[in-house]
């Protein structure tokens, strides 16, 4: 039983420092840490009755617990990402000498086959802007320049409503963006989207809570927050869309995002610009992009070339 509780002991002091190193070297996020830690505390579970600890485990041991996994019907992609986290954890074993190997070395990823992200067409962006233009009143100018700033920059949902009003001055072309990991980078506004912001800035104070003449949120809200809130800005754009005559169920705050991504590779944008607009750490991630222009450009050939409608009549 000692023993058992020795290899307990052990396993928490090496996961406690592998996540102190992820947190300080590497700023990963704070799901991240929690999400790692969980994935790494049941593999120390599994390996226990095998009478393995974590420092001695081989990929015998990581392959049995895969193949548990997927017998409970653990999709691909979850499993991948447990994968991914041991593979962090024992190359940070290697690399401080605990231990002399790497065993996830010869341990495949799980393969995952990754959804097309949804996108609009151009012609779909171009009519929510136009249903939000004939808004004059303080909270059609703060959804101009909601959709603007998204459009035009690609932030994430969270990115955008939590946006300190210091990020954005008046007249510069840039907003400084705080994304995942707490990694800054910089976001280019295109002229409509300065101009949309310079019009709101006038405005922003009827958003103010009553009881306050100033807020640091550049979309300040009366809600518990003190900014507006992404679920309520994805209930806004639906109500966008139905005005637009777009429908709902395509369009939200992250759709957008993938119709910037998407509409910047179509027009000759090189990826890793896209992927540092996007803040992606992985360039791998930014990638499923270009399938998507491709599949868009195959369509529009096979749909507007004029000897492709002769071969198809």
């Amino acid at each position: 039983m000692s023993d058992r509780n020795d290899i307990r002991q052990t396993n928490a002091r090496l996961i406690e420092a592998f996540l102190e190193m992820m947190a300080v070297e590497r700023a990963a996020a704070a799901n991240t840490l929690k999400n790692y830690g969980r994935d790494l505390e049941r593999f120390a579970v599994f390996t226990l009755p095998r009478g393995e600890a974590l420092q001695t485990a081989g990929a015998d041991d990581i392959a049995a617990w895969l193949a548990v996994m997927e017998a409970e019907g653990l999709a691909a992609s979850t499993a991948a990402l447990k994968v991914s986290a041991l593979r962090q954890f024992y190359q940070f074993l290697y690399s401080e000498n605990y231990r002399s190997d790497n065993p996830t070395a010869s341990i495949d990823r799980p393969k995952t086959q990754r959804p097309l992200p949804k996108i609009l067409s151009t012609d779909e962006v171009t009519a929510l802007f136009e249903a939000a233009e004939q808004d004059a009143t303080p909270k059609g100018r703060r959804m101009i320049v909601l959709l603007e700033v998204l459009y035009a920059a690609g932030l994430r949902v969270s990115e955008l409503v939590g946006l300190p009003l210091a990020a954005v001055r008046r007249g510069e072309r840039l907003l400084i963006i705080r994304g995942k990991g707490d990694k800054e980078r910089l976001a280019p506004l295109t002229g409509r989207a300065l101009d949309a912001v310079e019009v709101y800035l006038d405005c922003r104070d009827a958003f103010f809570p009553s009881d306050e003449k100033d807020s640091l949120w550049m979309f300040p809200s009366r809600g518990k927050s003190g900014h507006l809130t992404s679920a309520r800005f994805g209930q806004m754009l639906k109500d966008l869309a139905v005005k637009a005559g777009v429908p709902p169920s395509k369009v939200s705050p992250h759709v957008l995002r993938h119709a910037f991504a998407t509409h910047l590779l179509e027009g000759g944008a090189d990826l890793r610009s896209v992927q540092q607009m996007l803040g992606h750490a992985d360039i791998t991630t930014t990638q499923i992009y270009t399938h998507v222009a491709q599949d868009r450009l195959k369509d529009l050939v096979f749909s507007k070339h004029p000897l492709a409608k002769k071969q198809g009549k």
